[in-house]
């Protein structure tokens, strides 16, 4: 690989890419980018839910909880290691965080209100989260395909845990229905902006050099696929009126989501944005001695 268009073709025809190898610049960053953005969506996304663990119904739901963001935290350091090897120590990446220059997933900018916030998050965003990470199994960067096998199948545990709590509250009393119910209609809109606006593939650069492997719309197609069906056969509404499967263009059409709301939210206007991200200043500020301490040790 001698210039940017041998590695183009490369990546494009299966070629991986390991962490010692040469590559442009531009990928790297975009690299370093897309997976901080990852990272850091791994460890915000705990927060919604932390949030509920001394409030879920009983022990069982508490110690699944518990394990639950014991995962997401976990996921954000292995991918944190990731993107060391490409650069990018993880004290400049957690400080690009909290000081608001890098982003987080929009879903995780919003309050939970409820326990049916609870099972929607397990049971529908990580759905659409598990939807973009496995066509990041066959990411060009092989150590970030990698340790998207172990997140994959975490993840796909967690999307069983919401639906068992989502299940447990259609079956229990009205005001529980109503509970899961209000939930889908306040979390549906971000929702349907989680995978990101359409844009043509080769406009993608992020596509174009295999980092992923489908783009915006297929993959929120492959989430409507899945999981509306579901979504109905439990007796909730969808609240789109305008969402059908057209059979003739043999995909999904739905009312047009809110970009402008995804662009403000993400770049840290969200209805949370500013709460979440002071916990975490404030638990790394308390919680500096003992990473001191480790490092001591470890020198």
């Amino acid at each position: 690989m001698t210039s940017e268009a041998q590695f183009l073709e490369h990546v494009q025809s299966g070629g991986v890419v390991e962490a010692g190898d040469p590559m442009p610049d531009e990928y790297r960053a975009l690299l370093v980018k897309f997976i901080a953005m990852h990272g850091n969506s791994e460890l915000m996304g705990v927060l919604p839910e932390r949030d509920w663990i001394l409030r879920a119904p009983t022990l069982q739901r508490k110690l699944a909880l518990t394990a639950k963001v014991q995962d997401e935290v976990g996921h954000a350091q292995l991918i944190y290691r990731v993107c060391e090897d490409l650069g990018a120590p993880r004290e400049e990446l957690l400080d690009d965080l909290l000081e608001g220059r890098a982003k987080f997933h929009n879903v995780f900018h919003y309050p939970t209100r409820t326990w049916g916030d609870v099972g929607v998050i397990a049971w529908l965003i990580d759905a659409a989260a598990i939807v973009s990470q496995k066509a990041l199994l066959k990411c060009s960067y092989a150590p970030y395909a990698r340790i998207m096998k172990k997140i994959c199948w975490e993840e796909s545990f967690h999307i069983l845990h919401g639906r068992d709590v989502i299940l447990a509250m259609m079956n229990g009393t009205d005001e529980q229905r109503e509970l899961v119910q209000e939930a889908v209609i306040r979390w549906w809109g971000p929702i349907m902006q989680f995978h990101g606006t359409r844009m043509p593939p080769e406009k993608d650069l992020v596509l174009q050099y295999r980092i992923k492997t489908k783009d915006n719309e297929s993959l929120r197609q492959e989430f409507l696929d899945g999981y509306v069906p579901q979504i109905r056969e439990l007796g909730l509404e969808v609240p789109d009126p305008a969402l059908r499967y057209d059979e003739g263009e043999g995909r999904w059409l739905y009312t047009e989501p809110d970009w402008d709301e995804l662009r403000q939210v993400v770049s840290g206007h969200g209805p949370a944005s500013a709460d979440r991200l002071d916990l975490r200043r404030r638990m790394r500020d308390a919680n500096a001695w003992v990473r001191r301490a480790v490092l001591a040790d470890a020198a």
